[in-house]
Order: C-alpha cells, then sequence, then structure tokens
C-alpha cells in the first residue's frame, strides 16, 4: 500500500473518529520546499463536511494520524495545509521492497475486466506519412503501452482510407504521366512515389482551371470541368462499379503505399493488432440507419435524407444517409464502431487518435452511438491533438510542403551526429555504433518533444532544440540514464543484498518520487496522456542529477551507503528505462 493510500484512509478514519462525518476522498499535493514535510493533505476542501477553522481542523488530523499511523513522526499546519513528516524507515522498507522488482509500477491485466481498442494514424493511401501523421502515431502508440501497464488489455488498430476520390487523383496521375514508373524502376519508396503523383495531378489540374478562366469560364464551374477533376470523378465511378482495369491499378499502387507505411512504422517503433480499410468499411453503417429509423433515432426529410436531431443536446441536426441513399463519413463511422465492437467482443471502449479539426465530429458519433443503445459507447474517448508546426510554417500535401516521416527521421538523426561530434562524447566507440546511437538520440528526442506536451496544445517543433543535451529533453534523459549504466559498470563490488542506512535527503527524495510511479501510470491513463509520464521521468532525472551532484555514490567510505546509492541509482535507470518504454523510447546503455 502506498503512503498516499494509507492516509487516506486514515483520515477518513480520523474524520470519522473526531467529527462523525464521511468524506469521500482526500487531496494531497508535495509539501512545499520551504516547509518541513514529505506529503501535504490540503484541508481547505475537507471545509465543505466541515465548518470550522482550517489550521484548527489541521491540528486535529495532524496529531489523531501521528498517534495512529507508525511512519509519520511529526507534523505542521500551515494556513490549510497539514504538512506530515514521514519516518525514513517507511521508505527504506518501501525502496527495499522494490528494489529487484523488474515490473514496478505495472499492473497485468484482468481476464474479466474489458478490454480497449485504440485507433491510430489512419493514413490515406496517396501520400507518405508526414509530421502530423507522427504526433498521431506517438500518441496512439504510448496511450496504448500506458493502458496496458495500467492493467487493460489493449487492440492497436488503424483504418487505412484507401478509395475515394484522392486517390483516384494519385492513380490517374500515374496512368497519364508516370511512363510506367515502379519502386523498383526508380528507387524510391512506393508511398513516396505515390504521393508524387498526388503532387502532379494537383500541379496540372491547377493549369487546367487557369486556361479555362482565361477563356471566360468561372473559376468555381472551371473547378468542377477541367478535364482531369472530371477523368477522377469517372475513375472512381468504374472503381465502385468493379471495373477491372481501375481495381487492378487500385491494388497495384496501394500495395507500393502499404510497403513503404511499413518501413515508416517499424522505423519509428510502432505497430498494429489489427488492420481496418475503408474499402471494406464505407458502405458499413446504412443498416443501422433503418434499424434507428424505425426505433426513432433518426427522422426523414421530405427529400429521403436521413438526419438525426441532436438539438436537445445542445448541438444541431446531423445528416446520417443522403436523399440519393448514400452515406456519408458519419454513417460509416457508425457502422464501423460496432463491426469493430462484433470483431472484438470483449472491448469496453474506444480510443480514437484524431486531430482537433475533428472534435464536433466525435461528439456526434459518439452521442449516436448512446442514442442507439450501446453500452460501450459510454466508454469511447477522443484523443484530440493540435497540430504540430514548424519554424517554415502550415503544411499542405497536395502542394508537396509537407514533411515526409522519413525525411524528419533521417534530419533527426543527422541533428544528433551534429550535436554529438560538437560535444565529442563518443571517442571509443565503431562508426557502426556511433550511427546506431545517432538513430536513438535524434529519434528518442523527436518522440520525447512531442510526447512531453500536453495532447491538446499545438506544437512548434525544433529539431535543434529537441536535441538538447541539457533542459527537458529526451537526451537529457538519455544521459543521464547512460550515466547511471557507467555507475553500475565501475561498481566492482556486490550490492544485491539490501541494506539499512540513515537516509541523506537526497535520497529520500528519490525514493519519494519512486513511490509516485504506480500512481503516475495510472493517472496518465486516465488522462490518455504520455506527458504525465514524460514530465515524471525529467523530474525523477532531474532529481537523480542533483543528488549525483551533493553525494558520493562510488566514492562513499561507508560500505552500506556505497551499496544502498548504487542499488538507488540501478533502480532510478530501471524506472526511467521503463517509463521511456511507455512512451516508445529507447534509452543507450552508453553515450
Amino acid at each position: 500500500m502506498s503512503i498516499q493510500t494509507l492516509i487516506e484512509t486514515k483520515v477518513k478514519e480520523g474524520f470519522l473518529t473526531l467529527y462523525n462525518i464521511e468524506i469521500p476522498s482526500v487531496e494531497f499535493q508535495a509539501t512545499r520546499k520551504d516547509f518541513e514535510g514529505d506529503i501535504t493533505v490540503v484541508v481547505f476542501p475537507l471545509l465543505r463536511y466541515k465548518k470550522g477553522n482550517p489550521v484548527q481542523i489541521g491540528e486535529d488530523l495532524g496529531a489523531y494520524l501521528v498517534e495512529n499511523v507508525e511512519d509519520i513522526s511529526s507534523y505542521n499546519v500551515v494556513k490549510g495545509f497539514l504538512n506530515l513528516v514521514i519516518n525514513d524507515s517507511f521508505y527504506t522498507k518501501f525502496f527495499n521492497e522494490i528494489a529487484k522488482e523488474t515490473t514496478y509500477g505495472f499492473v497485468t491485466p484482468s481476464a474479466d475486466e474489458s478490454s480497449r481498442m485504440v485507433e491510430y494514424s489512419s493514413p490515406n493511401t496517396n501520400k507518405p506519412l508526414h509530421l502530423g501523421h507522427v504526433r498521431n502515431v506517438l500518441l496512439g502508440y504510448a496511450v496504448s503501452e500506458i493502458l496496458k501497464a495500467s492493467g487493460k488489455k489493449v487492440y492497436k488498430t488503424q483504418i487505412i482510407n484507401d478509395r475515394g476520390i484522392h486517390i483516384c487523383k494519385s492513380m490517374l496521375a500515374w496512368q497519364k504521366f508516370g511512363n510506367g514508373e515502379t519502386p523498383e524502376s526508380t528507387g524510391l519508396k512506393g508511398d513516396k512515389l505515390v504521393g508524387n503523383y498526388y503532387v502532379k495531378f494537383d500541379q496540372e489540374y491547377k493549369k487546367e482551371i487557369a486556361d479555362l478562366v482565361a477563356s471566360g469560364t468561372s473559376e468555381e464551374d472551371a473547378k468542377k470541368q477541367a478535364p482531369l477533376f472530371v477523368e477522377a470523378q469517372e475513375m472512381l465511378r468504374k472503381w465502385e462499379a468493379g471495373d477491372k482495369e481501375v481495381v487492378t491499378l487500385w491494388e497495384t499502387m496501394n500495395s507500393w503505399v502499404y510497403e513503404g507505411f511499413d518501413v515508416t512504422y517499424k522505423n519509428i517503433g510502432v505497430d498494429f493488432d489489427k488492420l481496418y480499410y475503408e474499402s471494406n468499411t464505407y458502405l458499413l453503417g446504412k443498416d443501422v440507419i433503418e434499424e434507428g429509423l424505425k426505433n426513432g433515432v433518426f427522422f426523414k426529410k421530405e427529400d429521403g435524407s436521413v438526419w438525426c436531431d441532436l438539438t436537445d443536446e445542445g448541438l444541431d441536426e446531423k445528416l446520417v444517409l443522403r436523399s440519393d441513399g448514400t452515406a456519408v463519413y458519419m454513417t460509416q463511422d457508425i457502422g464501423t464502431a460496432i463491426q469493430r465492437s462484433k470483431d472484438m467482443p470483449d472491448v469496453g471502449g474506444m480510443v480514437y487518435t484524431v486531430g482537433n479539426e475533428q472534435d464536433y465530429h466525435f461528439k456526434v458519433l459518439f452521442l449516436i452511438l448512446k442514442k442507439l443503445g450501446y453500452s460501450w459507447a459510454e466508454q469511447l474517448y477522443h484523443l484530440s491533438y493540435g497540430m504540430v508546426d514548424l519554424p517554415s510554417g502550415k503544411m499542405k500535401s497536395r502542394e508537396g510542403t509537407v514533411v515526409d516521416a522519413d525525411d524528419l527521421m533521417t534530419e533527426m538523426t543527422d541533428t544528433a551526429r551534429t550535436i554529438s561530434q560538437e560535444l565529442g562524447k563518443l571517442e571509443g566507440y565503431s562508426e557502426e555504433e556511433k550511427e546506431e546511437l545517432y538513430k536513438i538520440i535524434g529519434l528518442g528526442a523527436l518522440k520525447y518533444f512531442i510526447l512531453k506536451v500536453d495532447p491538446k496544445k499545438r506544437i512548434l517543433f525544433d529539431p535543434k532544440a529537441s536535441v538538447d543535451f541539457q533542459g527537458n529533453t529526451g537526451p537529457f534523459i538519455q544521459y543521464t540514464y547512460a550515466r547511471i549504466q557507467s555507475i553500475l559498470r565501475k561498481a566492482d563490488f556486490d550490492y544485491s543484498n539490501p541494506v539499512s542506512v540513515e537516509l541523506h535527503a537526497k535520497e529520500k527524495e528519490l525514493i519519494k518520487l519512486l513511490e509516485l510511479y504506480p500512481e503516475t501510470i495510472q493517472q496518465a491513463a486516465k488522462n490518455y496522456s504520455p506527458a504525465v509520464i514524460a514530465n515524471y521521468t525529467y523530474d525523477l532525472v532531474k532529481e537523480f542529477n542533483s543528488f549525483y551532484q551533493n553525494v558520493h555514490i562510488l566514492g562513499e567510505e561507508n560500505q552500506d551507503k556505497k551499496v544502498f546509492r548504487v542499488q538507488l541509482s540501478k533502480k532510478i535507470a530501471d524506472t526511467v528505462k521503463s517509463a521511456f518504454s511507455l512512451l516508445g523510447i529507447q534509452v543507450p546503455e552508453r553515450m
């Protein structure tokens, strides 16, 4: 049992004993550095249940806790804050319990608890993955790993948007201008090759629009009448009708893209348990709409279109089926969610990792699924995230101004190489070892820079600032991990057995942080926020570096203290490695 859980139980017990009042919860915070104490009970929220002077209530509770909890040695009250001093013996005992526990903080998934499905990436097959996808996949993967560590069974999935007019644009441009090019003949990754033709379509389409406007056509009409656009629409119609030639071309070009995606996913270090394809799901949901019409969830307008009235929920009316009977995206998403619940019957909730421009769409989707009576709809969550900007500005894929995910990873490795060489940190490494390390540092810098920010916030990504060996960065944390590995390599004595020592203040601070790790995982899972893990890890590493600068470790003369400090250093490193694994970040043994 954590000290916080124990104290919460005893504060509730004390409130009942002292005032005959039951309280539902207790609010804690870390004791401020300028006051004596290890953990602080915030008294002010308790005034809702017991009117009175917060200082007196704090004094009453403090005296009760010292008398009834052997691990609390003393207390002090500052205004409405009850600061509790915990015995060193509690922290020493706690540390000895977790020192050898390799999965500390992780909860084994329960067989009878419902699982979670996390959807992320969900790319279009007309272009490579770009910087926006990078934030998406890093968030989705990290949230999946955090949920697993918190005790949930997780299915990682994506829906690949492999149909529609945008796909036909790439296909048509390749057909007209490609001269039979393939990934093999050009040496390009398949997704890059197809993406080049998406850009080519846009270039040629703009020329046709300009010609039509020059001949007197309005710009609005020119966009619809441009021959390339008309041909792309016809190609989509043929695809939907199952035209053999069009379908064969579609299958060929999509296979190029999938091979390219697989390389990118492998390089960035993410994976999936199940794939869905829009070409298989775009007709789903229409039967659900018919059922919902019968049950009064939807209504039909005079033109035959079907809608859902959400005005009572503060939203508007939402189209779910066009007047000609064709589906809209909402129809498809309703059908896909229901299909997933059938494919994975133990799924009790779904997490959709999608940019914040789709906030309204998911509000509507979740409401409609609740109205349709699906109990799991209560456990749907939109992991909404802000855009990633670069110093150079916004990206547009059809104009070819996107930052390609592969190029970004290469740039991060190059940046790590340049900075590492300037610092001269890698003496004695072979060239192969150096290159591997540059990748670990560069990718770690990228992932940490993105994941340390609350998902809802917009990010301005600066590659060079992310590969800084000082401050709240991935390389700073990786460097600290490597520093501890160096200490462990030099420790030429047995440090495997527990010892009893009087704790240095710096040691106590580190153990207090270690004790928070399981709770941090649960908090990150509850909030679907990898930033909680990232910033905890930075706090832990920052505290370790203060410890490293203030006490002797291998130079300590007292053998028990030396053993304890090596053990503590090792546990800090293990926790950093564990936390970074949840973020999909590797840690190097040497730097």
